[in-house]
């Protein structure tokens, strides 16, 4: 990349998740061509552990380990042991960045009947990232009231919101405690009223970049199922890491700033909230 062009970190995507298996190596290049100089992979059960550390380090990335709340109802007790486990052989990985991606999700219908469950993982989960002074990755779907209870109980190094999705109350108080939140495709669509308006008035202390590639696609690239049954392609709507720049303008223009003080602010937004991403962006040839 040039070295005078805006450079991004995308904080959030699945880069192992099956949609990528045909061109995974050709999307890790198209984002490095857009400028992305730095993407974090949460895994979502120790089914991928291997994975996402696997593929951070070969391709020069960060990752994160924890039980995703979708996960939870095929999920034990042991699984939180094999976190520790996992956490523990890599205490000495440059590129375990987080606990992630962790939380409650209350709107999927057989996951809000297992609330309680949910919460007794994300809060154990907590109490590991705190034992390895880990920052989260936190999912808060319907759930940002839960996830700040959770934090409130049990203090960590700080965090994402990922995928910001709550109200301007909510969003103070992750704000209040120091946590970064997360944006993507969904202030790309002019529907999103709420979410826009939040964007746009966060301090600039607080907003992230992130796809959460292959999923939340913006809406240049938004198709709905029955456009994709009709076209054939069930590929269509994958969304990517190098989309985060055009998403990164709309941000800018939201908040009326120029692209390369949105690009500063949000590395350092980043940075603040994971502080191991700092000496891995200091790796990347032309970052600044």
């Amino acid at each position: 990349m040039p070295v005078d062009s805006p450079t991004w970190i995308d904080t959030h995507c699945h880069l192992d998740a099956r949609e990528f298996e045909p061109d995974r190596d050709a999307v890790v290049a198209r984002a490095r061509a857009a400028g992305v100089a730095m993407l974090v992979l949460p895994a979502v059960a120790p089914g991928n552990f291997d994975a996402v550390r696997a593929l951070a380090h070969r391709h020069g990335l960060a990752y994160a380990l924890g039980i995703h709340p979708l996960c939870v109802p095929g999920s034990t007790d042991e699984d939180l042991e094999r976190l520790v486990q996992a956490l523990e052989a890599a205490r000495g990985d440059p590129r375990l960045v987080a606990v992630g991606e962790i939380g409650v999700d209350l709107f999927v219908p057989g996951l809000v009947a297992i609330r309680e469950r949910q919460e007794h993982v994300y809060r154990e989960q907590l109490r590991i990232a705190r034992r390895f002074s880990l920052p989260v990755l936190a999912h808060v779907r319907r759930s940002a009231d839960a996830v700040l209870a959770g934090l409130r109980r049990i203090e960590v190094a700080g965090g994402i919101a990922h995928a910001f999705n709550g109200s301007e109350q909510q969003a103070a108080g992750f704000v209040e405690r120091g946590w970064r939140l997360g944006f993507g495709g969904t202030l790309t669509f002019e529907s999103a009223r709420r979410i826009r308006r939040i964007a746009a008035s966060v301090p600039a202390t607080a907003p992230v970049l992130e796809t959460d590639a292959p999923d939340i696609p913006p809406h240049w690239l938004y198709r709905t199922a029955a456009e994709r049954d009709a076209s054939g392609d069930a590929g269509q709507g994958r969304n990517e890491p190098a989309e985060l720049a055009r998403i990164a303008q709309e941000l800018a223009t939201l908040r009326g700033v120029p692209l390369a003080e949105l690009a500063a602010l949000t590395r350092a937004n980043a940075v603040a909230a994971v502080p191991k991403l700092g000496a891995l962006l200091a790796e990347v040839p032309g970052d600044a």
